[in-house]
């Protein structure tokens, strides 16, 4: 059973289960305007108080619907996360691919890691959401996954461009931490041997699926005192669908024939529990004491109740220790 109590480190989440405000973007489905103010409310009321979002979600508009939420609700009683790394501009006639968004706005978003594209990305997140100073600021996405080729360039941009922004709000008050997020553990690791980060939003690669973290990231977190933030506990689906569900994906792709295989394990294991594998899913990363925050993705307010009722499910310690004894899942990155 998780306790979604406030943690006391560097960051101080409001509580150890977080609002992914990814969903509320219109990430794969439209999301009514009511919907979305309800499902925050719902939240909220269930005692959640860290809310992650990023320009990205629905090209602005899921900071813009957090924003008016936020304005309802006492500022000190929540922590609050965005990201940088992209802004928005219209694109005036030109195409834009809004790829996994279903109902965006109408933006074009443009990477870029610089200095001046910092402080531009953050005034345009200060005007959606409100927010003057900062809880935690992540540098999104400087990762082979997103940038293939051209990572080194982005990663050597964002030290010295997005970092020293962010550093520079962060000794003038304005940010009180500043982190990385990213979908491959080797490159947050790098990030920390590279500058003073207080926080690494780890996207799919500490889970019960995949805990690929564990041989990098996590050792290097402990050495320097870097709180870890779990994203895509449900390795984007197959953990929340199950492996044998129709288009159930690994990654936002078709499993491999090996991740299958160890998701069924997983379930079987849970099953012969009568434990949901869904519980189990977002339970595992927060037994870390590392951890200091999971976020979930949530867009319909019926979906809150149900995530606490999975995070609050009892799991008996030898259940734990049998889903330990799994062999490890296969590298997924490069």
């Amino acid at each position: 059973m998780t306790t979604i109590t406030a943690t006391t480190g560097k960051v101080g989440f409001r509580s150890r289960l977080g609002f992914g405000a990814s969903g509320i973007g219109t990430l794969y489905r439209d999301v009514p305007e009511a919907q979305a103010a309800e499902t925050l409310a719902e939240a909220y009321a269930a005692g959640l108080r860290y809310f992650d979002t990023a320009p990205l979600y629905g090209h602005g508009l899921s900071e813009a619907r957090l924003g008016r939420f936020l304005r309802t609700v006492p500022r000190d009683s929540v922590t609050v996360s965005t990201k940088v790394g992209r802004y928005m501009v219209p694109p005036y006639g030109e195409a834009v691919d809004y790829g996994l968004w279903a109902k965006p706005l109408p933006l074009k978003p443009v990477f870029d890691y610089s200095y001046a594209g910092t402080l531009r990305s953050l005034e345009q997140s200060a005007s959606r959401l409100g927010i003057v100073d900062f809880d935690l600021v992540y540098i999104h996405d400087v990762d082979r996954f997103t940038h293939g080729d051209a990572y080194e360039r982005r990663f050597d941009e964002a030290i010295d461009g997005c970092f020293r922004a962010l550093d520079d709000l962060r000794r003038a008050g304005h940010i009180r931490a500043i982190g990385v997020g990213v979908n491959e553990s080797d490159v947050a690791t790098r990030f920390l041997r590279a500058a003073r980060f207080d926080a690494v939003m780890m996207a799919g690669r500490y889970t019960l699926l995949e805990r690929q973290a564990e041989a990098d990231l996590l050792p290097e977190a402990a050495r320097q005192g870097v709180e870890i933030v779990v994203a895509g506990v449900f390795n984007s689906g197959i953990l929340a669908a199950g492996p044998d569900a129709a288009g159930a994906t690994f990654d936002y792709g078709r499993p491999s024939t090996e991740v299958i295989e160890r998701a069924r394990r997983i379930a079987a294991i849970c099953a012969a529990h009568e434990i949901p594998l869904q519980a189990a899913a977002i339970q595992f990363p927060l037994r870390n004491p590392l951890v200091a925050a999971a976020v979930l993705g949530m867009s319909r307010p019926e979906r809150v109740a149900q995530n606490m009722d999975w995070a609050r499910h009892p799991i008996p310690e030898p259940v734990w220790a049998e889903l330990d004894s799994l062999p490890p899942a296969p590298r997924t990155e490069g």
